[in-house]
This record gives C-alpha cells, structure tokens and sequence, in this order.
C-alpha cells in the first residue's frame, strides 16, 4: 500500500515557504510528531519544515528525515513568561515562516507565532486563541487518537483521515551507534534495553529488577535507559542482575546489567539504536525504539495500546490477561484501585520469554 498516496493530493512543488511545527513537547508525542512532518513533505516537498523544541527534545531532530532545524527554546510550565515570548517571537520573524502549525490547544502555544507575524496559523479552536490563530480547524474531539489529531492539521481543511498514516522515523548511522558502544566499553553483541521509567507511576511496570534477573541467567547482557529520575530505578535493577564482569583490557564482558541513565536524551537514543531489543513501558523512550527500527516490546496497563502504542508497531504488546479489570484502562497516572494489578499480573518470566523469542527471530532474519 501507498500509504502517502493517501493523504490529501497531488503534491504542490511550487510553495517553497518554510513552515514551523509548534509540537508537544512530551519525548514521545515529540517523536510522534515526525509523522505530521512527513504529512506536509508529502503535501509541500519543497517546503523546508522546523520544528521549535525544547533542549531535552533536541537530540531527536537530528534523526529526524525532512526536518530542517530545531528550533530551540525553553518555555517555562505554569506561566506565561512574556519575555520569552517576544524573544521566540523575534527569532521566529527572521526565519520568514509562511505557515505555522500549533499542535497544542493552549493559547500559550500560539503567541509568539501570532506576534512574529506568520501569515497562516493553523490549529484547532481551544483556550480562546481567537487572534491567535487565523486557519482554524473545528472536530478535534471526534477524532479519535492523539495522532488523528495533529496530523490532520498538516492535511488539507476537510480532508478525510488516510486509513494508515505515515510512521515516524528515527535514523542513527551505524558509524555513530558504533562510537557509542566503543564509548561505554560496551561489546558488539544483542543486548536487551530496559526502560523502566515513565511519566506517571501507575505506567511503571512491577518487575523490572526480576526480569534482568532472568535475562542475565540466561546470558545476556542487559542496559538500563532512562533519565535522572530512573537513576534509582536502574540502581535496583543493576543489583538484581548483577553488574557483570571483565577480565580486564580486550576482554569481552560477561553478561550483566549497566546502567545507562543519564542526563542527555542523545544516549537514550544511540541505546535504543544499539539494542537487539527493547522493552519499555508506554513511554517516550519506547516511542523513540519503535521509530529506530529497534523491535520494540510494549507493557501496558492503565493506557490503551490503540490509543498510545506507536504506530511503527510494537513486536510484542504485553497487557495482562488473567483477569477482568473494570478499571483498565483507567488512563490515570496512580492507581487508586485493585492494587495495580492490570501491571502486577504481567510476570517477569512471559516477558523475558518473549523477548527471548523476538531475540531469535531477528537473528534468523539476519542470517537470512
């Protein structure tokens, strides 16, 4: 199937206007967004598209094909911080954009588009941004995932939803992934990335510790991804699995768990490149693997796997089965009943199962 032949006509090669995608800035809505930018190479392919970011988000344009620039500038949450506006403004007014989506339904999101004068303004009615907006969109809530939502801005006004959208893309050089293994000593062989963070500890699956545990015992080495907030996290998991061993200088490790948490998004995303497989919460970091190519295994409790998996495609989705739970999905970031079974019924060993299996199989194609 073509998928772009879907998405709203013929191409138009003579706007050459760069436009600007004001996203969310969640890591994977961010990443989610690439799908709204190969929308709009599709529609406009000769129309440079940027993307404003925040410095934690800023390592993913750099993988992104079609994207330009980022766009950097960090906004304060919680205020308007007029200031910094006018000073986004100021650098957007340079930049001669002709378009400008905003994804979010903040007006927040819309001031310093409308102040550096970008003559269309594209997003959907919400929070009064009359003023703010001049090419409004109507139906937001009919549609139906996060993704209906803002790619449908970046189609004609109107137009129907393509049965597939486009997938986001993340491309990491094999030169670069090789310069990071050889960076933090770490070998040439599949390793199973863990991403036990997410935003809300109701996402977090139970297990993590046991489940390298088992990876372990099983020979294979284990990387903990995530950021300062796993730090504790990757802590516990490191000393269930223990931290493997080296014999010194040229000698391969054995296998065991690093912990590869840190403060740059960058190393989150050369890992996840790196790995023969990961297995992440719904997380941003489980959005970024799938973008990779990476075979990604998704645990899902509280959040529905329709609305919220990538849409690359996981290569397993694990939701817990044993029991009817009237509460999943509850969509809430604590659970406040059933003692947080529809994560806790998920055992280490199905998982560490079927990550064996996800292993083998991509072997048996790269032998292929």
């Amino acid at each position: 199937m073509n998928i772009d032949s879907q998405l709203g006509g013929d191409a138009d090669r003579s706007d050459t206007r760069p436009i600007l995608i004001v996203p969310y800035m969640w890591i994977g809505d961010f990443v989610r967004n690439h799908t709204v930018v190969r929308v709009l190479k599709e529609r406009w392919p000769n129309r440079p598209v940027d993307l404003l970011t925040t410095s934690l988000c800023a390592p993913l344009v750099d993988y992104m094909p079609g994207v330009r620039a980022g766009i950097v500038w960090d906004m304060p949450r919680g205020r308007l911080a007029v200031a910094r506006q006018f000073g986004l403004a100021g650098l957007l007014r340079k930049r001669n954009y002709g378009t400008a989506l905003v994804l979010p339904r903040t007006w927040k999101a819309a001031i310093a588009p409308a102040l550096a004068g970008i003559p269309e303004r594209v997003g959907f009615v919400g929070e009064f941004r009359f003023g703010l907006l001049n090419r409004w969109r109507w139906g937001e809530k009919k549609l139906p995932r996060f993704i209906d939502k803002n790619a449908a801005l970046a189609q004609p006004d109107g137009a129907p939803l393509p049965a597939e959208w486009p997938v986001p893309q993340l491309r990491v050089p094999a030169e670069d992934i090789a310069r990071w293994r050889e960076a933090n000593g770490l070998g040439a062989g599949a390793a199973v990335a863990l991403a036990p963070g997410s935003v809300g500890v109701s996402k977090r699956w139970t297990y993590y510790p046991e489940a390298a545990r088992l990876l372990v015992e099983r020979g294979l080495e284990v990387w903990v991804v995530g950021g300062p907030a796993e730090k504790g996290l990757a802590q516990e998991i490191v000393a269930a699995g223990g931290p493997g061993t080296t014999g010194g200088p040229g000698t391969a490790r054995g296998p065991g768990v690093r912990d590869l948490t840190g403060t740059d998004l960058r190393n989150g995303v050369l890992a996840m490149a790196a790995a023969g497989v990961a297995i992440s919460n719904d997380s941003g970091l489980m959005h970024i693997a799938a973008a990779l190519g990476t075979p990604t295994m998704g645990i899902f409790g509280p959040t529905s796997p329709y609305l919220w998996a990538p849409l690359n495609g996981l290569a397993a989705t694990l939701v817990q089965d044993k029991e009817a739970l009237s509460c999943q999905p509850c969509q809430s970031t604590v659970c406040k009943v059933n003692d947080h079974r529809c994560m806790r019924n998920i055992a280490a060993s199905e998982v560490v199962g079927i990550a064996q299996r996800v292993l083998g199989e991509v072997g048996a194609r790269g032998s292929i």
